[in-house]
């Protein structure tokens, strides 16, 4: 059975360093299609690592397609004769469970036929540039998700950084920026109406209730351009609207919210603490800003505007797959679950 070597002194992480050694393996024939890899328990105690990372490694390997796993049988080399490998690069502002959903619904549909690299620029347009200009040619596809301040001088310098990636190349994820013209392609959800038209589907609702506490960053990038249209929803439908930085100390019977940061931080368990007595989705309401799986088990089922981030990742990778690139906005609803 084949043997492989990483170097634990490396500045590479341990899993990546198995992850290159087991694909350069299959790729230069020394593991053959259907051959069996060792298993996680014999290669953790053959290399000194912990199984955990053998186990981080052979997911990313069976999600690369390189690898797959068979009850009682264990994992073995893939056939991968028919499969053409694409390399793309993600340049992803910051890591989140929303992120984390598009580069798997990519996954989901491109099924293993790419390989992927995924840089994290925080936001910090100096990074964002010297990934750019560091990894231009050397991939077939790039993957942005362009989230900086919406100053004017940022805007500008973003929007010529990324005319350097060739058109024929570039698909923009979660965002499309303004201004921007070329046949590149995008997946994008619009920040500034998708909020007015997702509050739209519980329209009727929200009238009963007759008011609603936004509770929201002031410091979010896009806040200043979802207030507006969350006011203009307010004021069509007769509802009283109250902008809050932090869950109010005492949450009273009746009360709406909706919340647009992040919806497992701390200002959804202090606005749940403050509800002393109160039943959720019954005695006060609570909507949240972005979708994610887990969204279905939180206080029973957590009611969400959001755009769908695995169909976003989705629609990537047809365009990835079928060389066509489009601009696509992607659906925008509201998840009626038990908090509303």
């Amino acid at each position: 059975m084949i043997s492989f070597e990483i170097d634990t002194t490396s500045k590479t992480a341990v899993y990546k360093q198995l992850v290159s050694a087991v694909t350069e393996a299959v790729k230069d024939g020394r593991l053959k299609t259907g051959e069996i890899v060792p298993s996680m328990n014999v290669l953790a105690e053959e290399l000194e690592i912990s199984k955990e990372t053998v186990k981080r490694a052979y997911g990313i390997l069976r999600m690369n397609g390189i690898l797959e796993a068979q009850q009682g049988k264990g994992f073995y080399v893939a056939d991968t004769s028919a499969k053409s490998t694409i390399s793309v690069l993600f340049l992803i502002d910051r890591f989140s469970i929303y992120k984390q959903e598009i580069v798997r619904g990519f996954h989901q549909e491109l099924k293993g036929q790419s390989e992927d690299t995924v840089l994290l620029y925080n936001q910090d347009i100096d990074i964002f540039e010297y990934f750019v200009n560091e990894n231009l040619g050397k991939f077939d596809w790039y993957v942005v998700s362009p989230h900086f301040s919406l100053e004017k001088k940022i805007q500008d310098r973003v929007r010529k950084i990324i005319k350097r990636i060739p058109n024929h190349q570039l698909i923009m994820v979660d965002r499309l920026i303004p201004g921007m013209i070329g046949n590149f392609g995008a997946a994008y959800q619009d920040f500034e109406n998708d909020v007015y038209y997702g509050l739209e589907q519980g329209a009727e609702k929200l009238e009963k209730i007759g008011h609603l506490k936004v509770i929201a960053m002031p410091t979010s990038l896009y806040w200043s351009i979802m207030k507006k249209r969350v006011t203009e929803f307010c004021e069509e439908h007769k509802i009283k609207v109250q902008f809050l930085s932090e869950a109010p100390a005492k949450v009273k019977k009746g009360d709406a919210f909706l919340i647009l940061t992040s919806q497992l931080d701390s200002g959804l368990i202090a606005l749940v603490d403050n509800a002393k007595g109160l039943t959720v989705g019954t005695d006060y309401y609570i909507i949240s800003y972005n979708d994610s799986p887990v969204d279905r088990v939180v206080l029973n089922g957590l009611t969400t505007i959001s755009t769908d981030f695995n169909e976003m990742g989705r629609e990537v990778a047809r365009m990835v797959n079928e060389k066509t690139l489009r601009k696509t906005h992607i659906s925008f609803r509201m998840n009626k679950r038990s908090t509303f």
